[in-house]
């Protein structure tokens, strides 16, 4: 193993520390022999900070060697903070992980991504629409990323895999741990069509209820605009929403979040403040193609591409005509 990746699974097994602790450990030390001479001293004084305690570095060393194992049995792949093939959106934000882990392929750095979330209990008419949503989006070449939990995040993988595009999902877990188990053949459709499972949490990680928030800051790191389709007044999406404006993400809510018949058993609060408190409601595919200026990739082979490029060549490349287009296509009103 390469030195770098055994020092980057050491770093990610070291335990107490924050990510934006690894980040620090990894542009401070450039090597497994550096890092194994270092005291605790040493350790606090890059970090800028004491710790509760310190670990057992040949313990530690022999978790990594594992870590590398299971990794080559399982196709695993792991990228360090330090790499130029770690997603660059993901790099910016305030505490990226200093590695993930990924099965699948990685999406291209110059493919603008959505992010889907919502309640593990939604509606018919939540459902309905996130399936649509994603299925008609990845018709037109736009990847889906979400959490590959029940409810919203599944059905929107679901309909992104029906559209034709990759999609990709970020667990709680490490990415042999596939939670829930009953979405585990989704998560391998999803690596049969050429996406990805990504995860910062080394390999044999359980689900823990803390992981999830966690992990919505790369749901929301990996996509240029989010959008909540139904979210309850508590929910781990409005978590996610939080993180849209932190990071200067588009955040929208869907409208079956809004304005969907009033039933005792779905709570749509969250999504209905959201929306009263700025959020741009999506209705249509062509609301988000419009809002996006268009800027995607397509599938030559895709009828939607057809009118796209016969707009873009009218010159009507981004506004209402190019809408009124692929709404008179998909059969949806405006």
């Amino acid at each position: 193993m390469e030195q770098h990746g055994r020092l980057d699974l050491i770093i990610s097994r070291l335990p107490g520390l924050k990510p934006k602790d690894r980040v620090r450990l990894c542009e401070k030390i450039d090597s497994e022999d550096d890092f194994i001479r270092f005291t605790k001293s040493d350790i606090e004084n890059i970090l800028g900070r004491a710790l509760k305690y310190f670990w057992d570095i040949d313990a530690i060393r022999a978790m990594a060697d594992h870590d590398a194992k299971v990794c080559r049995m399982r196709s695993i792949n792991h990228v360090s903070w330090r790499s130029a093939a770690y997603p660059p959106m993901v790099r910016e934000i305030y505490d990226p992980p200093a590695v993930l882990f990924y099965r699948g392929q990685l999406p291209p750095a110059d493919k603008p991504l959505l992010g889907m979330v919502g309640t593990r209990r939604p509606s018919r008419a939540a459902l309905s629409q996130a399936y649509s949503l994603a299925r008609d989006l990845g018709s037109l070449g736009v990847s889906v990323v979400s959490g590959l939990a029940l409810g919203i995040d599944a059905i929107s993988h679901r309909g992104n895999l029906e559209g034709g595009s990759p999609t990709f999902a970020v667990l709680g877990s490490g990415v042999d741990e596939v939670y829930p188990s009953s979405n585990r053949p989704l998560a391998n459709r999803i690596l049969d069509t050429g996406g990805a499972i990504l995860s910062e949490y080394p390999v044999g990680t359980v689900p823990h209820k803390w992981n999830f928030p966690a992990r919505n800051r790369i749901v929301c790191a990996l996509s240029r605009s989010v959008l909540i389709v139904e979210a309850p007044a508590r929910s781990g999406a409005l978590i996610t929403a939080e993180l849209a404006l932190d990071y200067g993400k588009d955040l929208w809510v869907a409208s079956s979040g809004i304005y969907a018949e009033e039933n005792p058993l779905y709570d749509r609060r969250g999504t209905i403040k959201l929306a009263q408190d700025g959020a741009e409601i999506i209705f249509h595919p062509a609301d988000v193609l419009e809002k996006w200026g268009v800027e995607i990739a397509h599938n030559s082979e895709t009828p939607c591409k057809k009118i796209i490029s016969r707009e873009i060549s009218s010159g009507n490349a981004g506004g209402k005509a190019l809408a009124a287009s692929l709404a008179e296509y998909l059969d949806i009103d405006l």
